[in-house]
């Protein structure tokens, strides 16, 4: 199944958030295939993620939970 995962960077969590990417490079548990991420401009962005487990998706947003604010949905093909 898919998700359309989106995010938005608050101002007060910026620089760590970016700092975290760069340091990590964000990338999906196993489990959860990444078919596609884009970054806005303006501090958001989207990821489509694919997974049959949506506990692994859940582990992965967690993971940066507490610098960014998600809103997923699953995706119809």
């Amino acid at each position: 199944m898919k998700f359309i995962v989106t995010w938005k960077t608050p101002q007060a969590t910026a620089v760590e958030a970016q700092a975290r990417f760069l340091q990590s490079g964000g990338g999906p548990p196993a489990g959860v295939k990444m078919v596609g991420r884009w970054h806005g401009m303006s501090g958001g962005g989207v990821v489509i993620a694919e997974t049959n487990d949506a506990k692994a998706l859940f582990a992965w947003l967690a993971e940066w939970d507490d610098l960014l604010a998600f809103e997923t949905t699953p995706c119809l093909e």
